[in-house]
């Protein structure tokens, strides 16, 4: 068996069980959190439009200083970090249930999909449609 096979078969392990999350103990999660995290961006969302602030994500992308940056990103944070935390937390938990063992970059990577992928969606969207409906 070659190195790319051995790859090949890691990552169809992986997938395998990032998929199995979806029927296994703690499925609920995977409504909750993106719910969560969804009304939480919607909310920051809002809240920048009110304050005349670009979409987040573009504003992070393009701050000019790394002050500035750390300072939107700690913005952010304070929005979505509980939830992500969460989300780390019961995938560590799924893991050892379903698997007897953690997988820590399968945990970032469920985390960051039902997290921070829906926060920054919906940030950037609740911007947009809050700046055009005051305009």
């Amino acid at each position: 068996m070659g190195f790319f096979d051995v790859i090949g078969q890691h990552i169809a392990d992986s997938w395998d069980m990032v998929v199995g999350r979806g029927s296994g103990p703690f499925h609920l999660r995977l409504i909750l959190q993106p719910v969560m995290a969804t009304l939480l961006g919607i909310r920051a969302g809002r809240r920048d439009a009110r304050a005349g602030r670009a979409p987040y994500a573009w504003t992070v992308l393009k701050a000019d200083d790394s002050y500035d940056r750390r300072a939107l990103l700690r913005d952010g944070w304070g929005d979505v970090g509980k939830v992500y935390t969460i989300a780390i937390v019961l995938d560590v938990i799924y893991g050892l249930i379903a698997f007897h063992w953690v997988y820590p970059i399968q945990t970032l990577l469920v985390a960051t999909v039902l997290a921070l992928v829906p926060y920054l969606i919906f940030r950037g969207l609740a911007n947009r449609l809050s700046s055009k409906a005051k305009n």
